[in-house]
């Protein structure tokens, strides 16, 4: 069995068949030498957080193969001929071979968004995707220490990026086209954590789209459609993601919600013992009960062990997304799952939203501060439809977005949410102090002992 992709749901395909046929001959072919590391994981290495990037693998190369599979590293699939189930593959010296397979999966994840600037290539201007790009961004910042920065995009790597070169003493200025940051929230919603990066000292720039990328010398000069320039030592852009699915059409596989690689629900593709999964396919929607596209780490996981149960000769079908994300901003968490107000009606609901500014738990211990929650139900039946929130504590937040995710997967009413039994506990795990970020501790001290709690992702 073939699977071109050594990331997220190539490895959890490639762990599925051989949990399933412990004699399966698997191979993953990788176009890097970084097979399973946390993409996500890549904001906390250049912020400094995470000191050493070969923490980010989920298993070592080493630990891969001793599991039976082989790997093929440093090599790019070109194309697929699915009639001689064959690929043709490159190494990164140029050589060119054809690799057989009975059956194979496709895992070839996104691409970043390359946005119709003028001067994407320009030195010091970077995209984040893959480890290649992390490293390539440490050593510009390690060798010409710049003092600021530009972030074109606020979505959920605008937002990370902006609190990772912040912590690394660099200036940032965040430039979005949408009125304002974290589109996928409500506005009001995005409007906080805006605050919180201008608390932090981060520039945001909302309503305003990039025309061009100039360079001077070694200074870098972003130009707005409204004719204002903004002067930078480098530039990230990050525009979002697109599916790799080129190679997909070399076997004529079609595209469908998003460009992504047409599958079904057991990630199989039309044509015959070839699978999709991850980044590059496209995704069931539990709840809209048809096909999106919704490149998460999460969803890539899951969808790879189904094609490799599947391609292990099991009968499994993907469950479907909905859509949950959750990201921290200095001192702010947001989160989201299911379905927003206009996401809602689009897909022929009709939806009541209610906001609602709590205390993220008890007002009389303390510690306690402002949650803000949106919940989202369908007012003809009831129905949970969505919910989205703000909050100060990672763990806070967390817990409450999960509940509602389960909500929604069992498509509860919202009426019920209030008939379960949850647990109480008066406190809550808190920031450590000033500076504390991503990793929080537990404020409340044993008589007799200090606890030390981490909820990291």
């Amino acid at each position: 069995m073939l699977i071109i992709g050594g990331s997220d749901a190539g490895i959890s395909a490639a762990l599925r068949i051989r949990e399933l046929d412990p004699q399966a001959e698997v191979m993953v072919v990788a176009k890097d030498a970084y097979p399973n590391f946390s993409i996500c994981g890549l904001p906390f290495y250049l912020s400094g957080e995470v000191t050493d990037w070969r923490k980010l693998a989920h298993r070592t190369a080493k630990e891969i193969t001793e599991q039976g599979i082989r790997l093929l590293l440093e090599h790019t699939a070109l194309a697929i001929d699915p009639e001689a189930r064959q690929v043709k593959v490159q190494s990164a010296a140029g050589d060119v071979r054809r690799i057989g397979y009975d059956k194979l999966l496709i895992a070839t994840g996104a691409e970043s968004i390359k946005p119709p600037i003028e001067g994407l290539d320009a030195p010091g201007v970077f995209f984040l995707r893959w480890m290649a790009d992390s490293f390539a961004i440490q050593r510009f910042m390690d060798q010409n220490k710049p003092r600021c920065a530009i972030i074109i995009g606020g979505g959920y790597i605008g937002m990370e990026m902006a609190d990772a070169l912040t912590r690394r003493q660099i200036a940032v200025t965040l430039v979005e086209f949408a009125p304002e940051v974290l589109t996928t929230l409500a506005p009001e919603l995005g409007a906080l954590i805006r605050a919180e990066l201008e608390s932090a000292g981060v520039r945001v720039i909302t309503e305003k789209a990039v025309q061009r990328i100039s360079r001077n010398e070694n200074e870098l000069r972003v130009h707005t459609d409204s004719g204002e320039t903004e002067a930078a030592d480098m530039v990230l852009v990050a525009a979002g993601a697109r599916p790799a699915a080129d190679l997909a059409q070399t076997a004529g596989i079609g595209t469908g919600a998003g460009d992504a690689i047409l599958v079904d629900r057991t990630m199989a593709t039309p044509a015959a013992d070839i699978w999709a999964a991850g980044d590059c396919a496209q995704t069931w929607h539990r709840l809209l009960e048809h096909h999106v596209y919704l490149p998460l780490g999460t969803t890539a996981h899951k969808q790879g062990r189904v094609a490799g149960e599947n391609m292990a000769g099991g009968k499994c079908e993907f469950q479907g997304s909905l859509g949950t994300q959750a990201v921290q901003v200095f001192d702010r968490v947001a989160a989201r799952t299911g379905l927003n107000d206009r996401e809602s009606a689009e897909a022929g609901f009709d939806p009541l939203t209610v906001p609602l500014v709590t205390p993220d738990h008890k007002a009389y211990y303390p510690g306690a501060e402002q949650l803000h929650i949106r919940i989202t139900g369908d007012r003809s039946s009831g129905r949970l439809l969505g919910a989205q929130m703000v909050g100060h504590h990672t763990s806070e937040v967390s817990k409450r977005i999960d509940i509602l995710v389960a909500a929604l997967y069992h498509k509860m009413q919202v009426r019920e949410l209030c008939d379960l039994d949850l647990s109480l506990y008066p406190a809550a795990f808190l920031p450590l102090g000033p500076g504390a970020g991503r990793s929080h501790g537990l404020v409340r001290k044993p008589l007799k002992a200090k606890l030390i709690r981490t909820d990291q992702r």
